[in-house]
Order: C-alpha cells, then sequence, then structure tokens
C-alpha cells in the first residue's frame, strides 16, 4: 500500500533515528579504558591506580585519568602535591611511579568544593581529553565518577572508548546501580569488558571467609546481563594504608596475593589489545 504522505514519513524516519555522535581517541593514546560503577563507595579509584600500576608492571606504557570532578582522589592516593605545567596550549601530565597522571584536584586545593554545574564538568573533561600532552601510551584509565550523568555521556558519545570494567560490592544496594550503569553502557555502545567483584571478602587470622557485604551478587548480575566476570578483590588493610600514604598496594607491595589480583587481570588486559 503507498504512503499517502511521503514527506511526513521521511521526515519522522529522520527524527526517530538514532543520532550517531563522533567519537574521537585521546591523542596520545591507544586504548581508553573507563573505570566506571553508577554506585560511590565501592572501590572504583582503588581499583583503577592498582589496575594502572599493574599494566605498568607488565611493560605497558599507562596514564591515570582522574575524571571524577566533584571527589577526586588520584592527588591522594599517588601522593601528588603538585600542580601540572602548561605551554599555554596544553597541559603536562604529572608523572609518578611512571605512570602519566591529570585530575582537576592538581588544579585546586584540596579542600575546595567543586560547586559546577554541568557544562562546567562537561568543558573539564574535553580539556583533559583534549588539551593535555598525553604522550605514547599504550591504555589511558579512566577513573568514573559515580551515577549515569555529564561525565559518562561525554565520554560515551564524544570520546572513543575500547572497553569499561564495572566495579562493585556484593550487596544488593550498590547492585541496583550497578545495573543502570551496565545498561547506560550497552544503550551508548561501549562494551563493557566485565565485572569485578571488589571488597568481596574478609579473610580472617583464623583463614575463613567472612562475606561482610553478602555473596555472590556481582557474578549473578554479570551473567543476567551477560558480561564476563573478571573474579574477585578480598578486603585487606593493606590496600587502605597503601592508598593513604599515596602509594598503591601494588607499587608498595607487588608480591602481595592483592597485587597478584590486579598483575593477572592486566595481563588479560594487555592480552586482549596487544597482540
Amino acid at each position: 500500500m503507498a504512503d499517502k504522505n511521503p514527506e511526513l514519513s521521511d521526515a519522522m524516519k529522520t527524527k526517530l533515528k538514532p543520532k550517531i555522535f563522533k567519537k574521537n581517541p585521546i591523542i596520545g593514546t591507544k586504548f581508553t579504558i573507563a573505570i566506571s560503577s553508577a554506585k560511590g563507595g565501592v572501590g572504583k579509584s582503588t581499583f583503577a591506580t592498582n589496575l594502572a600500576l599493574a599494566l605498568k608492571q607488565i611493560n605497558c606504557k599507562v596514564g591515570l585519568l582522574d575524571a571524577d570532578i566533584y571527589g577526586p582522589s588520584i592527588p591522594k592516593m599517588f601522593g601528588i602535591n603538585e600542580k601540572p605545567k602548561s605551554d599555554g596550549q596544553k597541559l603536562e601530565p604529572i608523572k609518578k611511579y611512571d605512570i602519566q597522571c591529570m585530575s582537576i584536584g592538581f588544579l585546586t586545593d584540596q579542600q575546595t568544593p567543586m560547586i559546577w554545574r554541568g557544562p562546567m564538568v562537561t568543558s573539564a573533561i574535553k580539556t583533559f581529553t583534549q588539551k593535555v600532552n598525553w604522550q605514547n601510551l599504550d591504555f589511558i584509565i579512566v577513573d568514573m565518577p559515580p551515577g549515569t550523568g555529564d561525565t559518562q555521556l561525554t565520554f560515551s558519545q564524544e570520546i572513543k572508548m575500547d572497553g569499561a570494567i564495572i566495579v562493585s560490592t556484593p550487596q544488593q544496594v550498590a547492585l541496583l546501580d550497578v545495573k543502570r550503569g551496565i545498561k547506560m553502557f550497552d544503550k551508548l555502545g561501549v562494551k563493557i569488558l566485565g565485572l569485578v567483584d571488589n571488597m568481596s571478602f574478609f579473610k580472617g587470622d583464623d583463614g575463613k571467609k567472612y562475606n561482610i557485604f553478602g555473596e555472590g551478587g556481582v557474578k549473578k548480575t554479570a551473567e543476567e546481563f551477560d558480561k564476563e566476570f573478571l573474579g574477585e578483590i578480598p578486603i585487606n588493610p593493606e590496600v587502605g594504608k597503601s592508598g593513604d600514604v599515596g602509594k598503591p598496594i601494588v607499587e608498595a607491595k607487588p608480591e602481595h596475593e592483592i597485587s597478584k589480583i590486579y598483575l593477572n587481570l592486566a595481563n588479560k588486559i594487555k592480552s586482549t589489545y596487544i597482540k
């Protein structure tokens, strides 16, 4: 049956057609990996810093971008108290432990609250991805903020992201938000490399495992959404202590059992992207 109003039909088709965004790579980098979770307080920054250091340990050139504008953690976790240099055109990343780093926390006082609206956050993210002199990196690890807001949209729609790792703790209240994050990345066409169960359990001096936040929730969520489950990282006091003094555990104690988990993950990521 012929269309009685072809012009209207074409207009509607154009209107309903999904918008295709031009995604640009971060200049100076080969692969961009986001560390994300729609839930706060699950250890994304700890994971991002230690994964970056683990990739360095296996001879990758790595950058670390702190994209959490409202709550930057990288300055503290890497013990960086200096401001980046600039030639008037681009910022120079600060190098620590052979990792090229950038964070809004390098540009502001540690206790200054970032009372910014969405457009200012988006502008800062574009500065960090387009106007930082990242140099010859195999991987840039992006420590994403919690939620599904402006930062996530900017990265997903405008930046060429090669993959995202979803970090969560096992309790249901965290997984409710994580599921929203998974759906967001799926909808925006960002490949999810897998899910990590962080702070999965505590191993006591008696050798027993104590599932403080529940058990198996992250693995079940991975199965529910047909994503890879990348494994568990237990709670260990050494991890927090190392981060607090500005030397994450993979750098401070590369032979520690937690460090070995990160090294295994790093080897998996490297083999996925670098043949």
